[in-house]
């Protein structure tokens, strides 16, 4: 390949990872006729031409004064004799160009030379080696912040003291090598004053881009835009995630997926914004800085932020439409409507997890007046999906939002309902004291609106963070609660969760033989619904109470039926509660092979299901029994 083209985001380092790479090669020899350099200023007003380059690299090699042919057509064949006579192998370094046109007439003739180009673009004219610059590792954003601070004054160990603010630096200059460069210089001039300080300044800016004095090179690239990039552009550093899905950002745009995809790829090849496939999925990432350069564009014009309101008001829709669907087919039973969209579990829980990102900032929004309503209407559109895949904080995170917004709208019944989800999330989460009085508040909203169906739900999460607490009598009391209710306004699906519930309540109790005959209830009423997944805790909580009356083979075959529904539904956390369940009954039984075995399954599933800690804690148990 004779030509090698490396492109990326203005500042990210193209420049000097060119002339570094070419010092390295005249130092091992590769090329002993000698380089060539020219800087084609390709993203300023007046860049150079090929005309105006060919005469630089003329002179570079000796031909000057009255040896200059006076036409340009002489003065192109000249340089393309002289390459071709020069039998020894150069490097040509052609920087910062900004098209094709700047560099066709001056690739050599030869295939003994080598060119190696820099631009901000992805120069797919050019039959080259591309190579993509992308942003920097966290791990080396923070090393080059240390060794810079170093290099200047051997004393200045602020990143060694100040680890966690030199991280978050990093993080707020996007790991962008020339913002990182600004920054450290900022740092220097402030040699007595933490990295957290320069953190917090940044933090609190507007613009971080106008901040760090980069704004002047991503003004340069946007002011280059057509019309419709620039605009797709600026909606997209509003989109709620600083990656978004293809869907998304043609939504977004307002425009059909051809046109929207062309002008991503436009963009992309400009690198402001990158392609990140994600599976079957091509999702689009904005860097941090040009994130931050548009929206502070779109704050100036009075048009622009309208126009960027319209964005937002289409993708919310968009989201809650979808969101509704999605959360539709994860509660779906049978001989209910079929959602729309999704044809199964899977599909709808791949969805929420590629736009979970951009729903739960989505969420956020809330904060605003003009976008509450719907943000709290996605907001419990989310509560049984962030509780399937165990992201407790981003759940605590959305109820939190939409229990503030409804409660500033003085809509007390979605108030209520974001008080319930958010004692939920906390109770999962282990923060029983704090789950007890959010659900105590949504327990007593309902009642006052007369929601008896909610009420009891809120009844039920009560009983499961009383008994967290260590509150065990007061749970039984709240799971009896819940029970008669739910029973009473005719749902028997959540009257058999309510079941369950007050089993696992009265095993802890010590009352095993009651805790049999309500599991024995709960998998009725689900086996009557047609609730797979449900069933599968009834037979889980089931075979713990027939352990503790001793019934150890009916316990092994109510936590095997448990582990298949499990398995049948991809719930590896459950899997693995399932197996560890199974283990220690064979344990029981003093079956050690049998046990450890299960536990090293329990193991995997749980590492499946990204929980470590209960990972490691099948992990140990087998090891024990080694």
């Amino acid at each position: 390949m004779v030509i090698c083209a490396v492109s990326g985001l203005g500042g990210i380092g193209k420049t000097s990872l060119a002339l570094r790479a070419a010092y390295q090669a005249v130092r091992d020899g590769w090329f002993p006729g000698g380089t060539l350099f020219v800087d084609f200023r390709g993203y300023d007003e007046d860049p150079v031409t090929a005309d105006q380059a060919v005469l630089a690299l003329l002179d570079e090699l000796g031909v000057r004064g009255a040896d200059l042919p006076q036409t340009a057509a002489g003065q192109y064949g000249l340089y393309r004799r002289l390459l071709a006579e020069e039998r020894r192998p150069m490097l040509l370094v052609l920087d910062n160009a900004s098209s094709p046109g700047q560099l066709s007439p001056l690739i050599p003739g030869t295939d003994h030379h080598r060119v190696l180009v820099t631009s901000r673009d992805r120069l797919t004219e050019l039959d080259a080696r591309l190579i993509d610059l992308d942003v920097l590792t966290a791990g080396a954003a923070a090393d080059l912040v240390g060794r810079a601070l170093l290099l200047s004054d051997r004393e200045d160990d602020r990143a060694v003291r100040e680890p966690e603010a030199v991280g978050e630096l990093a993080a707020l200059c996007g790991r962008h090598p020339l913002a990182l460069q600004i920054a450290v210089g900022m740092l220097r001039k402030r040699r007595y004053r933490s990295v957290a300080s320069l953190v917090g300044e940044l933090r609190g800016a507007e613009d971080r881009t106008e901040a760090l004095g980069l704004r002047p090179v991503f003004q340069a690239a946007y002011e280059q835009l057509p019309p419709e990039q620039a605009r797709l552009l600026r909606l997209l550093s509003l989109a709620p995630a600083a990656e978004v899905g293809s869907e998304t950002a043609e939504v977004m745009a307002g425009l059909t997926t051809d046109q929207t995809f062309a002008l991503l790829e436009d963009l992309a090849a400009s690198h402001l914004v990158t392609p990140a496939p994600r599976g079957t999925d091509l999702r689009w990432r904005l860097h941090d800085l040009v994130r931050a350069f548009g929206a502070s564009v779109v704050a100036e014009v009075v048009g622009l932020r309208e126009e960027g309101e319209a964005g937002r008001e289409r993708v919310l829709g968009f989201y809650c439409r979808w969101a509704d669907a999605a959360d539709d087919r994860l509660r779906w039973l049978p001989g209910r409507r079929v959602p729309e969209r999704f044809e199964d579990r899977a599909q709808a829980l791949a969805w929420f997890d590629g736009e979970r990102a951009g729903l739960v900032a989505a969420v956020q929004w809330a904060r605003e007046k003009r976008f509450a309503d719907t943000a709290v209407r996605l907001s419990q559109c989310l509560a049984v999906y962030l509780g399937w895949r165990r992201f407790f904080d981003d759940k605590i995170t959305v109820a939190g939002i939409a229990r503030e917004a409804a409660h500033r709208t003085g809509d007390r019944h979605r108030e209520a309902i974001a008080w319930d989800h958010l004692g939920g999330a906390l109770q999962e989460a282990g923060r029983a004291w704090e789950a007890i009085d959010a659900l105590t508040c949504a327990r007593d909203l309902y009642q006052e609106a007369g929601d008896h169906g909610r009420e009891a739900g809120a009844w039920s999460n009560l009983g499961l963070a009383l008994g967290r607490a260590g509150w065990t009598g007061d749970a039984i009391d709240a799971h009896l609660r819940a029970r008669d209710l739910f029973h009473a306004v005719g749902n028997p699906q959540r009257e058999a969760m309510a079941w369950t519930n007050l089993g696992l309540a009265l095993r802890k109790a010590g009352r095993a033989g009651d805790a049999i005959d309500a599991h024995l209830r709960a998998r009725d009423l689900f086996q009557a619904v047609g609730d797979r997944h449900s069933e599968a805790m009834a037979w889980n909580g089931l075979g713990l109470a027939l352990r503790e009356e001793g019934r150890g083979g009916e316990a092994i075959e109510a936590h095997s039926k448990s582990l298949a529904i499990y398995q049948e539904f991809e719930d590896w956390y459950r899997a693995g509660t399932a197996l560890q369940n199974l283990a220690a009954a064979h344990e029981h039984a003093d079956r050690p092979a049998k046990a450890r075995a299960h536990y090293l399954q329990a193991a995997a599933a749980y590492t499946r299901a990204n929980a470590p800690a209960e990972a490691a804690h099948a992990q140990s148990a087998a090891d024990s029994l080694t």
